[in-house]
């Protein structure tokens, strides 16, 4: 069985449990050395998006990956209000301290919620799969090499 075949269901399921139904949803595996498990590009006036997928995604729990790249859809109106509310105070210069220090603050916010909101999904839905600690994996091999 494919990565796809095994997605595409959980997609589903979790694009109607979010109510995300009226969305065109195309995922992509990504071949290619990549340092991410996932993400998603969204089109929000079409209702668009494409999940892009790791082939060998750091992220052991699919089903806890999907649900979180289906949430920034979920909160991309509320993303990119807060993108547009930076440009306007600090400028369009990603170079500017004050805009960095404010987006990365803004990207934390949105990603810890992001991730929290997907673990109490996934709870009151009974999903008994273990969450992934993939991201700490490299925090640890470094820590037991030395």
């Amino acid at each position: 069985m494919s990565l796809l075949d095994i997605i595409q269901p959980i997609m589903i399921k979790w694009q109607d449990l979010l109510r995300l139904r009226d969305w065109d949803i195309k995922i992509e595996i990504v071949t290619t050395k990549w340092r991410k498990s996932g993400d998603i590009k969204i089109d929000l006036e079409d209702k668009k998006a494409v999940m892009l997928i790791n082939e060998k995604p750091k992220c052991e729990n699919l089903e806890e990956l999907i649900v979180h790249e289906l949430l920034h859809v979920k909160l991309y109106a509320m993303d990119q209000l807060i993108d547009e509310q930076l440009e306007i105070i600090y400028g369009d210069n990603e170079e500017d301290p004050k805009r960095e220090f404010a987006y990365t603050q803004f990207m934390k916010v949105l990603e810890t919620t992001v991730e929290d909101l997907t673990k109490g999904y996934l709870a009151a839905s009974g999903s008994t799969e273990p969450l992934s600690f993939g991201r700490l994996q490299p925090q640890i091999d470094e820590e037991l090499s030395s």
